[in-house]
């Protein structure tokens, strides 16, 4: 009986409803200062970028999938009733005010004024290209000098009778013969069929006593002579060319008579050629 009361005393702790604990009696070594807790605090909250957060937000009551056949739709929309429709009438014309109207009713004034403002683009389109063509063309045409030259006003009375006078008008030599009676009356018989190219004195003069022609040869541009040749008229120095007294070729390579270029008389004793 004493044994098996020696051996609950053992057990008397774990028994019984509360325990005495004793204080140690050793000390410390080392004194640890006492440090206060530290606060969390909760992150605040993150704009959602990632495909993993936006996948959060997705609703979790069904699982979501995409299915497409031919007789189901692709993606679903969802209604909104409160979206509002911008105001564009600032920018419609007084006609076309009402977006409930249908667009046939004011057909005709829609077309009439976007057919004259085409009209109006195309007018000012083709006064901007012919501007532009102008004065393209115009860096082609002949400076200021040589237009003051381009005519040219003589006197006839300081031209004796039988005398020829040699003048420059564009650059080239410029031949006027005061013919004689005889002179005229001699070319104005000349059988034209023994011409190379056939023209009457009449056709080459507008009065008879004054021949205005141009003095390059019509073979290779060299400048005859006066008085010279077998004719009395115009001989080319160069090949052998001869003209006579009315500036047609009568021998020698040259194909045409010489140039007659336009003229016209002011009166008995001035002409103007060009």
């Amino acid at each position: 009986m004493i044994g098996l009361v020696s051996r609950l005393n053992a057990l008397g702790p774990y028994a019984s409803a509360s325990s005495s604990i004793v204080a140690s009696q050793l000390k410390t070594l080392v004194v640890l200062p006492s440090q206060a807790a530290e606060r969390v605090v909760a992150d605040a909250a993150r704009e959602r970028l990632t495909a993993a957060a936006l996948r959060q937000l997705l609703p979790r009551a069904a699982a979501i999938a995409a299915s497409s056949s031919p007789s189901a739709t692709s993606s679903v929309r969802f209604a909104h009733t409160d979206v509002s429709v911008p105001d564009y009438s600032a920018y419609r014309r007084s006609n076309v005010q009402d977006s409930t109207k249908s667009s046939k009713d004011s057909y005709d004034s829609r077309k009439a004024f976007t057919y004259l403002v085409s009209g109006a683009a195309a007018v000012a389109s083709l006064y901007v290209a012919k501007a532009a063509v102008v004065k393209c063309v115009a860096t082609l045409s002949a400076s200021a000098d040589v237009m003051a030259m381009a005519k040219i006003e003589v006197k006839l009375n300081n031209i004796g009778e039988g005398q020829n006078v040699t003048l420059k008008w564009r650059g080239k030599p410029l031949f006027i013969r005061h013919r004689t009676a005889e002179e005229v009356n001699v070319e104005q018989k000349v059988n034209l069929a023994d011409l190379r190219h056939p023209e009457h004195d009449n056709e080459r003069a507008k009065k008879p006593e004054w021949l205005i022609v141009l003095g390059v040869c019509t073979h290779l541009g060299c400048v005859p002579i006066p008085n010279m040749g077998e004719y009395n008229g115009y001989y080319c120095p160069c090949h052998g060319s001869h003209y006579d007294n009315s500036g047609r070729i009568r021998k020698g390579p040259a194909p045409l008579n010489l140039e007659v270029p336009y003229y016209e008389f002011l009166d008995e004793d001035t002409v103007v050629v060009g």
